[in-house]
C-alpha cells in the first residue's frame, strides 16, 4: 500500500483536470517531469512551454477546485488520482508508449461515483459496446452476455448510451454484478437523459467514471476520447452490434492499439447493425464469440474457474431475458411503480410492458401492489 496523496496533490490534479481537455499529451509530460503540484503552479503562472500553453491557456484562470470537489462529494463521488491505492494501474499500463501516441495516454485524474474501489472493480473486467440504434437481437445478446459475465464475477464496462450500452449495464445489474459506466461528461450529468434512472442505480451499485470535472456537458469529441478508457478498463472488448460508421468501431480500433482481445458477435447478414462487426471479422481483426465462456476464453487472464458457463438463476420459468429482463430490472424493490414509469425506465414500449408484467407475475418475479408493480427477488 502506498502513502495516500497529500491534499496539495489532489487539489493540483483537480485543477489540471479542468484546465485541459483530455488527453493533453504535453501537460501530461510536464506532470511526469515535475509532479502535479509544480505543474499546476506553472500552468497558473503561464510559465509553460508553447505546447502546454496551447492546451491550458484558455482555462488556466478557472479556479473551481474546491467547488468541484464539494459538488462531486454531494453526489456521493470523489476524485481518484494516480497516487491513490484504488487507481487502476494495471489496466492503464497499456495507455503508454505507442498506444498513447495513437489514442491518448493515462488520465491525469478520474472523477468517480459509486461505493466500490475502482482498481478492484476493474481487476476482472470486459467492455461491451455497440450501436445506439441496436436491434432487439443485439440488445438481447448484450444483456445476456453481461448477465452471465456478472454471475461469473466479471465487471462489465460500457458507456451508458442507448442501445447496446444500456442493455449491457442492465444485464450486469440483473446478474447482481458490477458494472462501470464511463461518461463523456461530468459524473453529475445524466446523459442520455433517458438513462437517468439507470445511471442513478449504477452510482448506487456500481461505478460511474469520467475524466471530466462536474458540470462538463457531452460533446462529440469527448465520446471519442472516453472510448480509450472503456477499452483500457476492460481486459478485452466485445462489440455486439456496429454499423459501418458506428462509434463502437472506434473503441474496437483502440482495443487493438492497446493490444487487448477484440471480440465481435456475428449477426444476420441482412442487418445493417452488424455490418461493422462483419467487417472486423472479414479483416481478421477480431474473433467471433457466441457465449460467455467464449468471451472468458478469449480474454484469457481470468483463470480456469471462470471458463465454464454460469448457472442461471432459478424461477418457475427461468431467468428473464431480453425485454422481460429490462422490465424486471425497472420494477421497484420496496414499493410499486406504475407501468408508465417502467416503460420509461426500461425503454420498452408501454403496450409491451403491459403484456410482460403479468408474465413476470406468473413466473414469481413481480407482484402487483397498490402503487403499481414491485420486483420479487429470484431465489
Amino acid at each position: 500500500m502506498t502513502a495516500p496523496p497529500t491534499d496539495a496533490v489532489r487539489l493540483a490534479r483537480a485543477y489540471l483536470s479542468r484546465v485541459a481537455e483530455p488527453f493533453p499529451a504535453a501537460l501530461a509530460a510536464l506532470v511526469a517531469e515535475v509532479g502535479p503540484v509544480e505543474a499546476a503552479e506553472l500552468v497558473r503562472a503561464g510559465e509553460v512551454s508553447p505546447s502546454v500553453a496551447s492546451q491550458t491557456s484558455a482555462r488556466r484562470a478557472e479556479e473551481r477546485v474546491h467547488e468541484d470537489l464539494e459538488l462531486v462529494a454531494k453526489r456521493g463521488g470523489r476524485l481518484v488520482v494516480p497516487e491513490d491505492d484504488e487507481w487502476p494501474r494495471w489496466p492503464f499500463v497499456a495507455l503508454g508508449g505507442v498506444a498513447a501516441q495513437r489514442c491518448g495516454g493515462e488520465p491525469l485524474a478520474l472523477w468517480v461515483r459509486g461505493p466500490h474501489e475502482l482498481a478492484d472493480a476493474t481487476d476482472k473486467a470486459v467492455a461491451i459496446v455497440g450501436s445506439r440504434a441496436a436491434s432487439g437481437y443485439g440488445e438481447h445478446v448484450a444483456a445476456e452476455f453481461a448477465y452471465g459475465l456478472a454471475e461469473a464475477g466479471v465487471t462489465v464496462v460500457s458507456g451508458a448510451a442507448y442501445g447496446i450500452d444500456g442493455a449491457a449495464h442492465r444485464g450486469a445489474l440483473g446478474g447482481n454484478g458490477l458494472t462501470v459506466a464511463v461518461l463523456a461528461c461530468g459524473v453529475d450529468f445524466a446523459y442520455p437523459a433517458g438513462h437517468q434512472g439507470l445511471l442513478g442505480r449504477i452510482a448506487r451499485e456500481g461505478l460511474i467514471v469520467s475524466e471530466y470535472p462536474p458540470g462538463v456537458t457531452p460533446a462529440r469529441h469527448r465520446f471519442l476520447t472516453r472510448n480509450r478508457l472503456i477499452a483500457a478498463l476492460g481486459g478485452g472488448t466485445v462489440v455486439v452490434e456496429a454499423g459501418r460508421r458506428s462509434g463502437a468501431k472506434n473503441t474496437a480500433a483502440i482495443t487493438l492499439a492497446l493490444g487487448r482481445p477484440l471480440m465481435v458477435v456475428p449477426g444476420p447478414v441482412t442487418s445493417a447493425s452488424s455490418v461493422g462487426c462483419h467487417e472486423l471479422l472479414r479483416d481478421g481483426q477480431a474473433v467471433p464469440v457466441g457465449s460467455v465462456a467464449e468471451i472468458v476464453e478469449s480474454v484469457g487472464r481470468f483463470g480456469d474457474d471462470l471458463a465454464t458457463e454460469p448457472a442461471e438463476k432459478e424461477s418457475d420459468l427461468g431467468a428473464p431475458q431480453g425485454e422481460a429482463m429490462r422490465v424486471y430490472e425497472a420494477l421497484g424493490k420496496r414499493c410499486g411503480v406504475s407501468d408508465e414509469v417502467v416503460s420509461v425506465e426500461s425503454g420498452v414500449p408501454l403496450e409491451r410492458v403491459r403484456a410482460l408484467l403479468p408474465e413476470l407475475e406468473l413466473a414469481g418475479l413481480a407482484l402487483q401492489v397498490d402503487g403499481g408493480w414491485q420486483k420479487l427477488e429470484v431465489r
